[in-house]
Order: C-alpha cells, then sequence, then structure tokens
C-alpha cells in the first residue's frame, strides 16, 4: 500500500483520515450533538470565523482535515484557506476563514483544532530538524512511534514539515532489531547473518535494515549485504568508527538520544538518516485559535 502521490510527494489516506474523523466527532457529539450551541445558539445565526496562528513561527499542516470536519458537521460551511500545506506562518496570520450556519462551527470547532493543532505541531518540528541538516547529506526520518491510528496523517505531518519518512509499518521492509538478534542468537553464533539470509529468502523483493549496538554488530550486518544499518545509542565518536568500518557498503542511520541540539554534529559525521522518534511521539500541538464574528 503506497501513500506517495503521482509527484512523490506523500499523501493523506482519506479513507483513514474519514474514519478517524467520525470517531472524534462521535466521542465528542455522541446521541445527543452540542447541547451547549443547540440550547445557545439560534439555528439562524450566521457567522465568519477565522482560524488564527498564534505561534511564533509555525509550518501549516492539516487545512485539509480542518476543512473535512467543518463540512461533515455542517454542509453548508464555506471553508476558504488562506495558507498553503507547507507554509511557514507567524503570530497573528490567518490560516483560513469560515463562514456560514453559526452553529455547525461552534459544534466543528473542537474536533477540527485538534487536528489541525497536532499535525501543526509535527511539521513545525520537522521543520526545525531539517533545517539543522541543511547543507549535509543526512536526512531526517521519523519512525512508528506513532499515535495509534493516526500514523498517515503524521508521518503527512513530518513530510509537509520537510523531513522524510522511514518505513510506514511492519509489511513495507524487513527490521532485523535487537530482540530479533537476541532470539535468533538461540539458535547459536552469527544471529545477524542467519536473520538476514532468512529474511532475504523470505521476502525476496524487501529491504533489509539491522540495528547494531556495536561495531562488531556493524560488521557482521555489512557482512551480511544488508542496504541500511541503524546505529542504536551510539555516541559521535562510535558512528564515525562505523562510517570508515562500513565505507558505503550499506547506508547508515543514526537513532536513540538524538535531539534538536546533536542534529548539526551527527551531520557532519556523514551518515545517511537520523530517525528520531521524538518528531511524533513527543511535540507539543502548536496553538491555534478560531476567533467568530456574527455576521448580523
Amino acid at each position: 500500500m503506497s501513500n506517495l502521490d503521482d509527484d512523490g510527494s506523500y499523501a493523506i489516506d482519506w479513507g483513514r483520515a474519514d474514519h478517524l474523523i467520525e470517531l472524534a466527532l462521535n466521542e465528542d457529539l455522541d446521541m445527543i450533538g452540542d447541547a451547549t450551541t443547540l440550547a445557545v445558539v439560534p439555528e439562524t445565526a450566521v457567522s465568519r470565523a477565522v482560524l488564527r496562528c498564534k505561534e511564533k513561527e509555525m509550518v501549516v499542516c492539516g487545512l485539509p482535515i480542518a476543512e473535512r470536519v467543518f463540512k461533515i458537521v455542517e454542509p453548508r460551511l464555506e471553508f476558504d484557506p488562506r495558507a498553503g500545506e507547507g507554509d511557514v506562518c507567524h503570530a497573528g496570520d490567518i490560516l483560513a476563514v469560515i463562514r456560514g450556519p453559526a452553529r455547525g462551527i461552534l459544534t466543528a470547532e473542537r474536533t477540527a483544532l485538534n487536528f489541525l493543532q497536532r499535525l501543526c505541531g509535527i511539521a513545525t518540528m520537522s521543520h526545525r530538524c531539517a533545517k539543522e541538516l541543511e547543507g549535509f547529506k543526512t536526512v531526517v526520518l521519523d519512525t512508528r512511534k506513532t499515535t495509534p491510528g493516526y500514523r498517515n496523517l503524521e508521518k503527512y505531518a513530518v513530510f509537509t514539515g520537510g523531513a522524510s519518512n522511514h518505513r510506514i509499518g511492519l509489511y513495507d521492509r524487513i527490521m532485523i532489531k535487537d530482540n530479533h538478534r537476541e532470539l535468533a542468537a538461540l539458535e547459536g553464533d552469527g544471529a545477524i547473518s542467519r536473520a538476514v539470509a532468512r529474511a532475504r529468502k523470505a521476502y525476496p523483493e524487501l529491504e533489509i535494515e539491522v540495528e547494531a549496538d556495536t561495531l562488531e554488530e556493524v560488521a557482521e550486518a555489512a557482512d551480511a549485504g544488508v542496504e541500511y544499518i541503524l546505529l542504536d545509542n551510539m555516541d559521535n565518536e562510535t558512528m564515525k568508527k562505523a562510517v570508515a568500518l562500513v565505507g558505503g557498503r550499506a547506508k547508515l542511520e543514526a537513532s536513540g538520544g538524538i535531539t534538536l541540539e546533536r542534529l548539526r554534529s551527527i551531520g557532519e559525521i556523514g551518515v545517511d538518516f537520523v530517525s528520531s522518534g521524538a518528531l511524533t511521539h513527543s511535540v507539543k500541538s502548536a496553538d491555534i485559535s478560531l476567533d467568530i464574528e456574527v455576521e448580523k
């Protein structure tokens, strides 16, 4: 299953997105709906509302999702984007204007903002990390450490922010991690070589990556002919030795203990990739407001 558009950009899987939107609205509205809005706001009230950036600097991501939420709640609403996906916005900038029945705007507001703020937060952090590595060959990758059910959207946000996507799931690359190695080692020495050979036989169409904790494991993985080696929780000096040891036989990925402040020093080492679960599991949602104006 591919999430790439024809131009190579990472795309929203609308089947999954619509399912998430349905779940989010159901948990907010249940069988009753927006009781406060239904009780307080006249059915005939029409409003204009703006989605406004409140961050010093923020990368826009998720406006199509926000629009979908508003129009599912109230199809008569007009959604006018004033920024594009991947644009950098600043405090006070208007992201979109919404016009139409006021009840629909208020009912959809929190669900739309929850999606939009989360995705903008991920895109913004991805943008910051990618900028730290400008001028180096090293590419920032995300991981599978995503919110359950939200992987497509969160990886879309990473891509929108300017970083890149690692494997999407367990199905699109062989990834031999430490626990796989431990179990393979029950049969004796040469666990990495044995695991690689079995994976190559079972899924010849898939690329193989091996997680290595030591230089000895790096050497065994390179000798086994894998496409990628993950350098797990290695300090910079050890990673320099790994680069020299592999000598271009495999792509190298730094992972574990990755911080924004450390990225440039890793780029200088010459690894091909640096992956960070923090792109998706530890970001702060962006500060975005919805300001409503009653049209009399």
